[in-house]
């Protein structure tokens, strides 16, 4: 593979000013390409499937909900997908990176951290918002500090769509105990205590 081609980067659709920045800033990196713009999170799957961009930059506010990006991540896997929201906590970026996306960032970060999380997304590694010290963090493809665990973001995703326990143990051919044991340490790691604080976390934005 010639590392010298163009990274191809889809945008899917945000507010205007978003969306003109976004272009403008990929546009201006002969690195990058677009292939695909004001993507509707409707339209990301089959996009995606027609382009097979190397990264995608999606908006968190559009998705119907966070589970979409496990979908997205299990059909296309080869494309690493950056979240953009509105200043997104900690704990919102943990649910997101478990649930496949490579890159979480507030749509206020400087251009350069957007450019930089693009290059670095391209290559697999995770991205976070800046720390209180200023500087981004990423890492390798490995576990990160509290990211849920593939099991974990199984229960979240049972949890987010209304199901019982015992639904969610029969869906993932498991026991009620288990289940149980897996949705305190969500509930731990995204830093909530109830179902009703994790839906308002999952709504919040």
């Amino acid at each position: 593979m010639d590392d010298r081609r163009p990274i191809t980067v889809l945008l899917s659709r945000f507010e205007d000013l978003v969306a003109a920045g976004l272009r403008a800033l990929v546009a201006g990196d002969p690195n990058l390409r677009i292939v695909a713009a004001d993507v509707t999170a409707d339209e990301l799957d089959a996009v995606i499937a027609e382009h097979a961009p190397r990264v995608a930059i999606v908006n968190f506010g559009a998705l119907r909900s966070p589970a979409t990006l496990r979908r997205l991540h299990a059909a296309h896997p080869a494309t690493h997908v950056i979240v953009l929201g509105d200043r997104p906590t900690a704990s919102e970026c943990n649910q997101l990176l478990a649930l496949g996306a490579t890159a979480c960032l507030a749509k206020d970060v400087e251009a350069r951290d957007v450019l930089n999380a693009i290059h670095l997304a391209s290559r697999g590694l995770h991205v976070l918002p800046r720390s209180r010290g200023g500087s981004a963090t990423a890492g390798a493809g490995g576990p990160l500090p509290d990211v849920l665990t593939p099991r974990e973001a199984d229960v979240l995703e049972g949890l987010q769509l209304g199901r019982s326990n015992g639904e969610i143990a029969a869906s993932l051919c498991v026991s009620v105990e288990t289940v149980r044991t897996h949705a305190r340490s969500v509930f731990r790691k995204l830093g909530v205590h109830s179902r009703r604080e994790l839906t308002d976390l999952t709504r919040g934005r």
